[in-house]
């Protein structure tokens, strides 16, 4: 699943990398559960933040790494990095053909399927694999969950609790 030890100039890699992109803002539970289920699979899980520059996000870049790597001292084969740019440059430059995805309804469908073509007619050696969302998690939403921080809600369950101080510390700030 990996480039071959020809196009990665000599050096031979047996290891099944997947990269996980996203933005991330936060990490909710479903994101972390996707992760967890995407090192059943493939041997190692790059979670990919997004350093977009057209969207406003509520934590930083690095925020957002950070809170990456609090929650996969859990998960001895998942590691966190940022990427701009491309994501099919990044996924080539990390030695892998695999981007791997979270769908929880149809309309993550519809938008996942359009990327994942796009991704294809750009580097059409990628391949996406998507893994359904359990149940548990198909209703969270970055969106809601800070809206409902933002009211003073709880999110005991749809964030990990790391994630959730964070929420409260940043959104009362404001």
């Amino acid at each position: 699943m990996n480039l071959s030890a020809k196009e990665q100039g000599g050096k031979a890699l047996n290891k099944r990398i997947a990269v996980y992109p996203g933005s991330f803002d936060p990490p909710t539970a479903g994101h972390l559960n996707i992760v967890k289920r995407g090192t059943e699979i493939f041997d190692q899980v790059i979670v990919a933040v997004s350093q977009s520059t057209s969207k406003k996000y509520l934590f930083s870049t690095e925020e957002r790494v950070e809170l990456w790597r609090k929650l996969l001292k859990r998960i001895p084969r998942a590691r966190v990095e940022s990427f701009s740019g491309l994501l099919v440059n990044y996924v080539e430059s990390k030695g892998t053909k695999i981007i791997l995805r979270g769908l929880r309804n149809v309309t993550d469908f519809e938008y996942e399927i359009q990327m994942a073509i796009t991704n294809k007619a750009l580097k059409p050696r990628l391949e996406t694999v998507f893994i359904m969302t359990e149940g548990t998690y198909s209703h969270l939403a970055a969106s809601l969950i800070k809206e409902i921080v933002m009211m003073g809600g709880k999110v005991t369950g749809m964030v990990p609790p790391e994630v959730e101080k964070e929420l409260k510390r940043k959104l009362r700030a404001k």
